[in-house]
Order: C-alpha cells, then sequence, then structure tokens
C-alpha cells in the first residue's frame, strides 16, 4: 500500500498576501495615501477630489454677508456679518456693547431698545446691513465719561429699578420721549413707554425719572 502524499499544512496570509491587500491598505500605504490629502474610509481610499467637493459644498452653503459702516456711540466703525445679523448681536456679540439687552429678542419687551439716528428702534427686529451711515446710541454712550445723563441719575434718585435688566432700554426709550416732546402728563410717558416692559413693576418711578429729567417735577 502506497503511503498518502504529504499535504502541507494551511499558511496564514501575510501582510503582503493579495487577500490582504485587496482588502485594506497597507501601513505604508495609508501614510503615503493621508499624507497626499486623502482619507480611508470603509476599507477604501478616498483622495482629495473628494474632499475638495465637500469643501465646495459648505462653501455653497454659507449665508451670504454684507458689510457695513455705522457709528456707534460717536466712533465709525465697519464690519462684515452675516447679512441677518441684527442690530441687537452687532452691538453684543461684536462691539462688546452688552448693556443693550436681549430679553424677548421678538420686539415685545423694549429691552434691547437704542437710538438709531435719534429714534427709538428695537434693536433686536433692526438687520445691522441696513444702517450704512447711520448713528448709534446705546445706554453705554448716554452718558459724558463719569458724568451720568440726568436720565440716568434721575432713575437712581426715583429708584425706578429693581432686577435692572430692562433698565437700558428703559432709559433710552425715556430719552427718546422726552426729545419727541411727549412728555405733558404721566399719562402721556406711560403711552409712548408703553413698548417697554418692566417685570418688576417699577412703572411708577419710572415715570417720575423721565418727569424729573424732562423738568415737570
Amino acid at each position: 500500500m502506497s503511503p498518502e502524499p504529504a499535504v502541507p499544512p494551511p499558511t496564514s496570509p501575510t501582510l503582503s498576501s493579495p487577500t490582504t491587500s485587496a482588502t485594506s491598505p497597507s501601513r505604508r500605504t495609508f501614510m503615503a495615501t493621508t499624507a497626499a490629502g486623502g482619507v480611508v474610509v470603509a476599507g477604501g481610499v478616498v483622495g482629495g477630489p473628494f474632499l475638495a467637493g465637500l469643501a465646495e459644498a459648505d462653501a455653497a452653503e454659507a449665508p451670504p454677508t454684507g458689510r457695513v459702516s455705522l457709528t456707534v456711540n460717536g466712533t465709525r466703525r465697519t464690519v462684515t456679518v452675516d447679512n441677518r445679523t441684527s442690530l441687537l448681536d452687532l452691538l453684543r456679540e461684536h462691539f462688546n456693547l452688552t448693556g443693550s439687552k436681549k430679553g424677548c429678542n421678538a420686539g415685545a419687551c423694549g429691552a434691547c431698545t437704542v437710538l438709531v439716528d435719534g429714534q427709538r428702534v428695537n434693536s433686536c427686529l433692526t438687520l445691522a446691513v441696513r444702517l450704512e451711515g447711520a448713528e448709534v446710541t446705546t445706554i453705554e454712550g448716554l452718558a459724558d465719561g463719569d458724568q451720568l445723563h440726568p436720565l440716568q441719575q434721575a432713575f437712581i434718585d426715583q429708584d425706578a429699578f429693581q432686577c435692572g435688566y430692562c433698565t437700558p432700554g428703559q432709559i433710552l426709550s425715556g430719552f427718546g420721549c422726552i426729545q419727541e416732546g411727549h412728555t405733558g402728563s404721566p399719562e402721556e410717558i406711560r403711552e409712548w413707554m408703553s413698548g417697554n416692559i418692566c417685570r418688576c413693576g417699577c412703572y411708577v418711578k419710572i415715570v417720575r425719572a423721565v418727569e424729573q429729567t424732562a423738568g415737570r417735577k
């Protein structure tokens, strides 16, 4: 009886075997590919053109921007911003003027009131890019150095605030109310400042502060 032919034992595939190299890159291939700007995804290599396409798509989805120059508290400023940026966010996030408060962010509470070309506006509803050449006054620009504006002093004298969150908007609105000549009576002041909400309920003293500044008391 002839002996059975010897069968060589199975061998483990090496890193250089066709099976392994076909399914996953070698370390050398990986290093060379990623250094050239590609990435390895799910056992395959995705090169630079794919990444460039993603970058172009991101650029295409970027929001449009605009350049605007305006004067804020006597200082001329020029900035490029997202066209959707509100005046309130421009003041707080770009110019670090945080006196104007973000309350409802819907134009209902008046905490963000500032003056634009002397007129009271809700800065949360005003697009920054539409203010080319405008003059903006915030609570930071109302005082003359260390000398408080008379209305600011009147708020202190009349104890016209508690938490203080709405106070910057109340003062700017009161200033505008005085400039517009709507201080003939407490009722008139209340009517023309009705867009400014004080959740602490200091309305009586706020009216008194406006009256004091207007020279009625």
